[in-house]
């Protein structure tokens, strides 16, 4: 038995050694070292989490928590092939349950199980960023599109067969980027260092002063001026600032920064690097999601060419500044889309959102003043060094300069990537993108807004409809409400949990469109749901929770017979019942009284750690 012991402990030695000493034992680098332990090993066993508590002097609790905080990192084995089906309401439409249910008979696998052999386990996922060529899974981290019986077939044989992924078909793991529309910046061909020499030649307050004039607004979705974003950064106290590229497309229906990653690495690394130009920065990451493991090697390829080149490292362009980039992939966590959530996954903790102020311009990684912008946003910068600020202007609004970058899915004929200048109506791009029978549109993803038929003259803009990118098409034969059922699955499947408003309501709100979808509702049900909503728009603790009901009440309001018809009568019921909505509440929390516990939570949840 010792001997065993001493070998197990010998081998997990063996996998440890390597990566903790590439991460130089850093406690920053938790996350990372969680990560390639697991692809090492298959999954994080609890002699491996006490062997990186021990070497990096932290509390066993601490690393268990944040391994067990992300979605892709496992505490148990999942089998030497681990099957993740995307499950975002476009991967519904084309029929991606069917087909999870015909893999998991033809493996003998229960859904959410390992198989009895240990060789194979199969589930769901979050949305993959494969909207345009579903349906999709990941298997082992890598994407596998266009899925069909015969392609699930073929897996099924291969996984039977033992076959390492190496030696399956290429074709497979094809990702298209399906460029349908272009405009300023997917027509822009950069020779690397162009952008940054010319921003070099205006000096660092003049570049700083153009990119102010361009009124460039954030393409991440909350659209902050990025011009008065730098400028706080480079004005905050300290000197030592950072660059962070926010590269968690976890949006359902975003796919457009993986597009940019793959084939505008460049326009991106640039951005990123001009923006360290302006703001003083020395030290740049891109924070590149889970779901997208298979960029990094080639990513990390387009960074070493470009220290080689002089445009990373010791004196950039022989300008004087250093600056280089790091690729910290995440591990599957929706909430760390959030600036400050991503900021706490990078410094290798749970992706907890943080209360501000103070902001992270001021206090982001480390303490330190922090810049963080999305892929699409920095993309940009490149046009407006080139072009000048005002020429960049010059396109879309007044209030929405420059283009956007649309990613279509759904019921339509031609999938993929649209970029406009802003300002371009619903309609036109529906007829763009051969959508000739659609009923409702879902601007922004998940935490968007649904828009009607009705209302398809709309624009998209900051001041009409705003959206990071996300555009799900559903024709008339589309049930919006199953739609808003499955996009309140994947807010209480995401919440972080950290506020009690945000975990308690999601739940609930899943509850009452499960029931719904049961034909159990009632119309005072109805009325609950919106209570709820104002619940999680007045007391949870990030936008993971005040967006959370944004599906359902849309489609309440926008859609109400799809409710209607599941209600067991639809005689008349009483108006909004707070003692009905609060023993509802209990049925379903199982608290005596939720009420007390949510006011006693939130007066402590809101105080500073």
């Amino acid at each position: 038995m010792e001997a065993a012991v001493s070998t197990a402990d010998s081998v997990l030695g063996s996998v440890l050694e390597p990566i903790l000493a590439r991460h130089r034992r850093d406690p920053v680098r938790l996350l990372q070292i969680l990560r390639e332990v697991q692809e090492t090993m298959g999954h994080i066993s609890p002699a491996a989490l006490t062997a990186i508590a021990r070497a990096l002097q932290l509390p066993r609790a601490r690393v268990e928590g944040v391994a067990g905080f992300y979605s892709f990192l496992y505490l148990e084995p999942v089998g030497q092939y681990r099957v993740l089906f995307s499950d975002n309401a476009t991967d519904r439409l084309l029929g991606n349950l069917e087909l999870m249910a015909t893999m998991c008979q033809k493996l003998w696998v229960e859904p959410g199980k390992v198989s009895e052999d240990g060789l194979v386990s199969i589930d769901t996922t979050s949305c993959t960023g494969m909207c345009d060529q579903g349906p999709a899974l990941l298997v082992n981290g890598w994407p596998i599109t266009r899925l069909t019986h015969q392609r699930v077939n073929e897996i099924c044989e291969l996984i039977r067969a033992r076959k390492p992924l190496a030696q399956w078909p290429r074709e497979y793991f094809a990702v298209a980027d399906h460029l349908r529309r272009k405009d300023l910046l997917l027509n822009s061909v950069l020779e690397p260092g162009a952008a940054l020499r010319a921003a070099i030649a205006r000096g660092a307050e003049g570049w700083l002063a153009e990119v102010q004039k361009s009124n460039l607004r954030g393409r991440g979705g909350a659209g902050f001026t990025t011009g008065v974003k730098w400028e706080a950064c480079r004005n905050a106290p300290g000197t030592d600032r950072v660059i962070v590229c926010n590269a968690d497309e976890g949006e359902p229906g975003t796919f457009k920064d993986r597009v940019l990653l793959t084939s505008y690495a460049d326009h991106v690394f640039e951005g990123m690097t001009l923006a360290a130009y302006a703001v003083g920065a020395r030290q740049g990451f891109l924070y590149l999601r889970g779901e997208y493991r298979y960029l990094l090697e080639p990513l990390e390829g387009v960074l070493a060419r470009r220290r080689a080149d002089g445009l990373l490292g010791a004196n950039v362009c022989q300008a004087g500044f250093d600056f280089d980039i790091e690729i910290h992939l995440g591990a599957g966590a929706y909430v760390c889309g959030e600036e400050s959530a991503l900021i706490e996954s990078l410094e290798g903790k749970r992706g907890t959102p943080r209360i501000r102020p103070p902001f992270p311009v001021v206090k982001g990684y480390l303490g330190r003043p922090t810049v963080v912008n999305n892929v699409e946003t920095l993309a940009k910068t490149v046009l407006v060094a080139l072009e000048g600020g005002e020429n960049f202007s010059a396109y879309g609004t007044a209030q929405s300069t420059g283009t956007k970058l649309l990613s279509i899915s759904g019921d339509c004929a031609f999938p993929g990537i649209y970029e406009y200048p802003f300002g371009v109506s619903i309609a036109q791009v529906l007829e763009d993108c051969g959508a000739t029978d659609a009923q409702a549109v879902q601007v922004g993803g998940a935490s968007g807004i649904c828009v009607a038929a009705y209302e398809f003259q709309r624009r998209i803009a900051y001041e009409d409809v705003p959206t990071a990118g996300a555009f799900m098409v559903f024709d008339s034969s589309r049930d919006l409400f199953e739609v808003a059922r499955n996009f309140v699955h994947f807010f209480a499947h995401e919440s972080c949990g950290f506020c009690t408003p945000c975990r308690v309501g999601t739940s609930l709100l899943k509850n009452f469109m499960d029931k719904l979808a049961d034909g159990h509702g009632a119309k005072y049900d109805l009325a609950d749901i919106e209570w709820i909503n104002r619940l999680l728009k007045n007391a949870s603790h990030c936008g993971l929770g005040t967006s959370a009901a944004n599906p359902v009440i849309d489609t309440l309001v926008k859609f109400r017979p799809a409710y209607e018809r599941r209600l067991q009568s639809l005689e008349f019921e009483p108006a909004f019942d707070l003692d009905k909505s609060l023993a509802c509440a209990r049925r379903m929390t199982g608290r005596d009284d939720p009420q007390a516990h949510l006011s006693s939570e939130f007066s402590s949840e809101e105080s500073p750690r």
